[in-house]
């Protein structure tokens, strides 16, 4: 059901930028509805109860469902081993998921590879992350001598298939006239041209503009009180490590749902 529109090797820079990960294109009638889950950020009770709301949720439509996870799964929250592992796991009959990258879980990557260059990454909240994988990080800088030596602890207690899990995380998945992203997109910039950068990353001038393409985007990265419903955007980051709310949107029949 899921066209691959392109794909290509990740390739870090000095900004802290990545290459092109893969960007999906779904048919607007392969799924009987939509669901797009919000940022999940290491809250694991939190994800099990937004999976509850969809499968019953779900219940009222025939055919299968798909669920599209919005990015960042680490950081910040106790439970990021859990979600990770969680994610990477097979799903109900029927339903089918696709779990999109965002900032955090890129910055987690950048770190994996160097941690010395991805070290910015520490101030996102990264020190639950590596708790949940039973590092703690100022022992383990103490013991590694510095970030040099801190990749080879890193690669004795992360799973490789973790790791690898993230770094296939694509950015993009349009579904129709729906278009989710983790961040956003650069308004009024054709699809193809959009940067992993963008995608990721994006607040202004996307959040007050709209993206200004004929898409409705379906959103996360900026947290707000309640799921917000802007220019052709939908923002389903409700910060859930603070609130104890994961927000979950409902695409169906063209129209969006709260569930």
């Amino acid at each position: 059901m899921i066209k691959l529109l392109r794909k290509f090797l990740d390739v870090g820079s000095e900004a802290g930028l990545v290459g092109m990960r893969s960007r999906l294109d779904i048919a607007p009638d392969a799924y009987a509805a939509v669901y797009a889950v919000g940022d999940v950020h290491g809250c694991y009770a939190e994800l099990l109860e937004a999976e509850c709301r969809i499968l019953q949720d779900a219940s009222t439509f025939d055919g299968p469902k798909l669920i599209v996870m919005l990015g960042d799964y680490v950081d910040r929250g106790p439970s990021s081993r859990r979600v990770v592992e969680h994610l990477m796991a097979p799903l109900a009959p029927g339903f089918e998921r696709v779990s999109l990258c965002g900032n955090h879980d890129e910055a987690f990557c950048q770190f994996l590879d160097d941690p010395s260059a991805g070290r910015r990454w520490l101030d996102f909240g990264a020190a639950a992350t590596l708790y949940s994988y039973g590092v703690d990080i100022d022992h383990a800088l103490h013991k590694a001598g510095g970030y040099a030596g801190l990749q080879d602890i890193l690669a004795r207690v992360i799973p490789e298939n973790h790791y690898v899990w993230l770094k296939s995380l694509p950015v993009m998945v349009k579904v129709g006239q729906f278009l989710f992203v983790h961040a956003g997109i650069k308004p009024g910039v054709a699809l193809e041209n959009q940067t992993d950068e963008n995608l990721m990353w994006i607040r202004e001038p996307f959040l007050g503009r709209g993206p200004e393409l004929p898409f409705t985007v379906v959103h996360g990265h900026t947290p707000t009180d309640t799921v917000t419903f802007g220019k052709n955007r939908i923002g389903v980051d409700t910060a859930a490590y603070v609130s104890g709310r994961l927000s979950v949107v409902r695409i169906a029949g063209g129209q969006a749902a709260l569930v």
